[in-house]
């Protein structure tokens, strides 16, 4: 097996491939994809409206599984111009066959009762608070991250991170990381230049959703 150098250091501050890091093409994983990324949610309402009619998602899939619901949450491709392709796509994409073909789906998995077991019932975790550290966010592009912003403001959603904001407390690291010391420091100001122009919202659920420019 290819020796992979994962421990070393990458320079501060520089956009890098890290070819490092990247062992020779292998031909066992060479049609391996990423598939969907799945996030418990607690309201399927709520959690719908903000990544359907705030982020522009559609759904290709849903099945009641018994204990629990799933919906397969997609992009419609840029060829799908009016409502009817839209639908015409999440049609055809929903056969399983090519569903699991195609790439960059959210799945929300929705446990039945979490809805009624309060907002503070801690019954999710976001990956970003203290003792359950581990998700961190997802990530959109967006033609104009200030419109977008604005508009996910009107409708309600909690803004934290505005553009053009580069300040410390910011930066997403936890108090938990702080107070040990552990990713202290200044952000780069070659990081800086690129962490101004895009934005973190969270979503129902608390979930961070950074908003990033589609061209910088």
């Amino acid at each position: 097996m290819p020796e992979n150098k994962f421990h070393l250091p990458q320079e501060e501050g520089l956009f890098s491939t890290a070819p490092s890091l990247n062992p020779p093409p292998t031909p066992a994983t060479k049609d391996y994809k990423l598939n969907h990324l799945a996030l418990r949610i607690q309201d399927p309402a709520r959690s719908l409206h903000f990544y359907i009619n705030l982020l522009g998602m559609r759904v290709i899939f849903t099945m009641n599984a018994g204990p629990f619901t799933i919906y397969y949450l997609g992009h419609p491709p840029a060829s799908a111009k009016t409502e009817e392709d839209v639908t015409a796509w999440a049609k055809s994409t929903s056969e399983i066959p090519i569903m699991t073909r195609t790439s960059g789906l959210l799945e929300l998995y929705h446990v039945h009762g979490t809805e009624n077991a309060g907002a503070d019932s801690g019954s999710i975790s976001t990956g970003n608070v203290p003792p359950h550290l581990g998700f961190a966010h997802l990530g959109f592009t967006v033609p104009n991250v200030s419109a977008a912003v604005q508009r996910l403001r009107d409708g309600g959603v909690s803004i934290l991170k505005d553009v053009g904001v580069c300040s410390r407390e910011t930066v997403p690291l936890s108090e938990w990381e702080e107070e040990r010391g552990i990713g202290c420091g200044e952000i780069h100001g070659n990081y800086a230049w690129f962490f101004e122009k895009f934005a973190m919202v969270a979503d129902p659920d608390g979930y961070t959703v950074e908003l990033i420019p589609q061209s910088v």
